[in-house]
């Protein structure tokens, strides 16, 4: 090379680094900033988030002055993602990201909308695991793990650390390939006052009446009891009307997640297995192979078995027994703050989304230090429950990446996806929404010294019973179409008087006529094949579910001390 060219060259790389080195510094200076002034505590060192975030500003180059539009549900951890995750992704990356916050429903209705009408209302989704089912079977949402090693891998973070995702296996196919990344979780779990259980004069007349300890209920029959105890033996405490249960009955599509997240699980309605059960799942839908083939009993699913009415027959006794009046009428959002007004003795349903609201200082249930005078433990199973079967219903909003959407924006929008759960910012944002989703963040140091004031969720996410509780999985074929059944009938027990078997042979039907429209006579790897109906003692006689009525439904009640409650399920 002549020293002519030589000169020219240098002068042309002089000139490129000129023009590039501004932007890198900017960027530099920017991330550092963010690092210093949100992102702590992180699992990271300084040097560890400052380098991801660097990785983020080098992919999203292509992509600069894009306008990235995402939707999820209204809790806590998306509003932060909302408000300020979203404006520093922008500000490091030059990606601008329109995040909507709506309700649960509405995201249901825009993806179901998205997937069957092809319009590209977003590009991309934080959308419960709930709809796996739906996902891999639609053949319009994109595997993730197709996405990271093909059309995406120059988008993917080196440092995203799939492992270390506790929910990962809810967001996997029957194919064991990943359609959703986990974006929060949060658990159904047993709340209860723990100072009224401790109070030495209570467990003695709890004793004196039922014969064992006062304490967590392991099953149902303690439950009741204890709910039973608070509402008509004790009645007051402080002068205080009290009550020893809480839950919600207006017709409402929240109703619907009352069940189908998992209350005919806890019952013991489907069999065992993780994440869910097989062959019949907890909505009582039967799969053989990968196909649903019926929910009710006579096509030998479960959802109108004796496990299935004694579950709805015990969410009507004790609505009515030994929960407050009003809580007839409330839905999940107005029946949700009632238990940090001082006058609940425990409820068997509380979703840990909640604890932000119930450790405000000054609340009725938390003490002057600031830890709660309540906790959260695992909750207790019905009668027909089985060692081996799930327990109980976990949330996972999950980001979701449909085929429509063009791929520039497909890569755009995971950049975002990523970077709202990557290491540099997680263990901040488990803080802020409490719904953690990596096994690093929940083991950290700093989450030892918080687990004092957030009553058991630390504790719980850190032992084995954590993999007991799981969100509805593949059985369910579309979730948008079947859903509707479960608050379309459950509420008629409670308003117009129908009997539980009534209304789960009523919800059975539902659930079977709709499997039916998805059949149709298709034929599809996994579609739907309904079995020809049958005498449903041909399927109770058989092992596992559907399951013959018990000759005894409440067996005597068994609690234990709160750290056996998490061993328990070892």
């Amino acid at each position: 090379m002549t020293t002519h060219k030589k000169i020219w060259l240098y002068c042309l790389i002089l000139f490129l680094l000129i023009q590039i080195s501004p932007d890198i510094a900017k960027s530099n200076n920017v991330a550092e900033k963010w690092v210093n002034q949100e992102f702590k505590p992180s699992t990271l060192t300084k040097k560890e988030q400052l380098k991801e975030m660097r990785w983020f500003a080098k992919a999203a180059k292509p992509y600069r002055g894009m306008t990235i539009r995402v939707i999820s549900e209204r809790i806590n951890t998306h509003w932060y993602e909302a408000s300020v995750l979203a404006k520093a992704f922008r500000e490091i990356t030059g990606i601008n990201i329109v995040h909507e916050i709506t309700g649960e429903d509405d995201v249901i209705k825009k993806i179901d909308a998205h997937l069957k009408k092809g319009i590209n209302l977003y590009d991309m989704y934080i959308n419960d695991s709930d709809l796996i089912g739906t996902h891999f079977r639609s053949g319009k949402v994109v595997a993730l793990s197709d996405f990271m090693k093909r059309k995406g891998r120059d988008v993917t973070l080196p440092t995203l650390d799939l492992k270390d995702f506790m929910g990962l296996e809810f967001t996997k196919g029957p194919d064991k390939k990943i359609y959703q990344l986990p974006d929060q979780q949060f658990v159904n779990l047993y709340w209860y006052r723990a100072d009224w259980f401790a109070r030495p004069d209570l467990k003695k007349r709890f004793k004196n009446i039922y014969g064992y300890e006062l304490n967590v209920p392991v099953n149902w029959s303690a439950y009741e009891d204890i709910a039973e105890f608070f509402t008509d033996y004790v009645k007051r405490i402080d002068g205080v009307k009290i009550y020893g249960h809480m839950d919600y009955g207006k017709r409402d599509p929240s109703i619907g997640w009352r069940f189908s997240d998992a209350w005919l699980s806890m019952a013991g309605v489907g069999d065992k297995g993780l994440p869910n059960g097989l062959p019949v799942d907890e909505w009582g839908i039967r799969v053989e192979k990968c196909s649903p083939v019926g929910a009710s009993v006579s096509r030998g699913g479960a959802a109108n078995s004796p496990a299935a009415i004694y579950a709805l027959t015990k969410y009507d006794k004790w609505l009515k027994r030994y929960a407050p009046p009003e809580a007839r009428k409330m839905n999940f959002s107005q029946a949700g703050s009632v238990p940090a007004k001082g006058y609940i003795a425990q409820q068997i349903f509380w979703y840990s989304a909640f604890t932000a609201d119930m450790i405000t200082p000054g609340l009725p249930v938390v003490n002057k230090d600031g830890t709660p005078k309540w906790r959260m433990a695992p909750s207790p199973h019905g009668a027909y429950w089985e060692k081996g079967m799930k327990m109980g219903y976990q949330d996972a909003g999950s980001w979701t990446m449909l085929r429509s959407v063009p791929l520039k924006r497909r890569k755009a929008a995971w950049l975002y996806a990523q970077f709202v759960v990557s290491k540099t910012v997680s263990l901040r944002k488990t803080i802020v929404g409490l719904t953690p989703i990596r096994i690093s963040d929940i083991n950290s140091k700093y989450m030892t010294k918080l687990a004092p004031k957030l009553g058991g969720l630390v504790e719980f996410y850190r032992s084995k019973a954590r993999l007991l509780w799981t969100p509805t999985g593949t059985n369910v074929p579309d979730y948008p179409l079947l859903s509707p059944a479960w608050w379309k009938t459950v509420p008629k027990v409670v308003e117009e008087g129908l009997s539980p078997k009534e209304a789960m042979d009523e919800l059975a039907n539902y659930l079977d006529d709709k499997l039916y429209k998805l059949y149709r006579g298709k034929k599809s790897k996994c579609g739907v094949k309904l079995n020809k109906k049958r005498k449903p003692s041909y399927w109770l006689n058989k092992k596992g579910a559907p399951k013959q009525k018990l000759a005894n439904e409440k067996p005597k009640g068994i609690t234990v001390n709160y750290k056996k409650s998490l061993e328990i399920y070892d």
